[in-house]
């Protein structure tokens, strides 16, 4: 069974975050669409409650209008992400972006459940576990043994490789990768990756269920980090750098670009709100798979992880968050 599957998936893997942008086109005024007749899914399976995985849930449900099945194997943690669901509508509510019968329909359609065979009737399913190529081996695993045959089975991974992920199953033709941005709701984009035997079908239906979520999407080849994070994890890590070399201050840092460079926060910021603990999964991943040194972790960040200084999640990292999450 799907063991700590909650625990893991509060540590999903994220790119770029960034909490002060735009409502995406999903929690726009358009509430949802019940028209499935181009990617076929009626059912959406999410395997992690955590933060991605709820977010995937909301807006699958909000936004396409499909039912869906959560599943994490802690009933605290699916009461969580119900909690979660509740807070985003009802901010949406307050802004006029939604009714209140959209938002008792959007959760009318989300099922939760400990357990996995709950998944046996998913048409499509969601992985949305921490970036540990074992547990997301487990995961798989279990999926393929769980799922029916023309099941697609989509990882939200941010690095590891999509056609390894499918070696794990005995169906690598139906896995993909479907790598949402944090928070789910918010975010725009959707990065999609065919593994080496991805077929055309799985991939044709993973964008279309993506556009029918209000997602702008991206196609990355296999590789490790794909496009977001490739481009993303390095020029945080050396943000890091800069600060464990006395360069600047935290906030010189992070003033310097986002005012110098328009950028819409500082890398130490946005590392805080990722998780200092992805960042550093991610880095590796990178560092081992291309075998760099410029993708070597900054030894600053690895300190802090084993500190358990993780950022907003733990109330430590770069900054202090204590005080603001009580």
């Amino acid at each position: 069974m799907l063991r700590n599957t909650s625990r893991l998936a509060r540590a999903s893997p994220v790119a770029c975050s960034a909490p002060s942008l735009r409502t995406s086109a999903g929690s726009a005024r358009r509430l949802y669409t019940t028209d499935n007749s181009t990617h076929g899914v009626k059912t959406l399976g999410v395997v992690g409650a955590g933060q991605m995985g709820g977010g995937i849930a909301q807006v699958a449900s909000q936004v396409a209008g499909v039912r869906v099945v959560l599943v994490d194997s802690q009933q605290a943690q699916l009461e969580r992400a119900l909690q979660t669901m509740d807070h985003f509508l009802a901010k949406n509510i307050a802004k006029g972006k939604i009714t209140e019968q959209a938002a008792q329909e959007t959760k009318s359609r989300i099922a939760i459940s400990t357990d996995v065979a709950k998944l046996q009737e998913a048409d499509f399913i969601v992985e949305a576990a921490s970036e540990n190529v074992l547990i997301k081996e487990k995961i798989f695993k279990e999926l393929a043994r769980v799922a029916k045959p023309e099941a697609i089975l989509a990882s939200n991974t941010s690095s590891i490789s999509i056609t390894k992920i499918g070696a794990f199953t005995p169906r690598p033709e139906k896995v993909v990768g479907m790598h949402f941005m944090n928070p789910v709701p918010i975010m725009q984009l959707v990065e999609i990756i065919p593994g080496l035997a991805t077929s055309e079908h799985t991939l044709s239906t993973t964008l279309a269920l993506a556009k029918a979520m209000g997602k702008t999407t991206a196609q990355s080849d296999d590789r490790p980090g794909f496009i977001a994070n490739r481009l993303l994890c390095p020029y945080l890590n050396e943000a890091i750098n800069a600060l464990q070399d006395g360069l600047g201050s935290r906030e010189d840092i992070d003033t310097t670009l986002k005012l110098g460079c328009n950028m819409p926060m500082g890398p130490l910021t946005l590392a805080d709100f990722i998780g200092l603990d992805t960042v550093l999964a991610i880095m590796r991943v990178l560092h081992s798979e291309l075998g760099e040194d410029k993708f070597r972790p900054s030894p600053l960040l690895i300190k802090y992880v084993d500190a358990g200084w993780l950022g907003v999640k733990s109330g430590k990292g770069f900054y202090d968050y204590a005080k603001k999450q009580k």
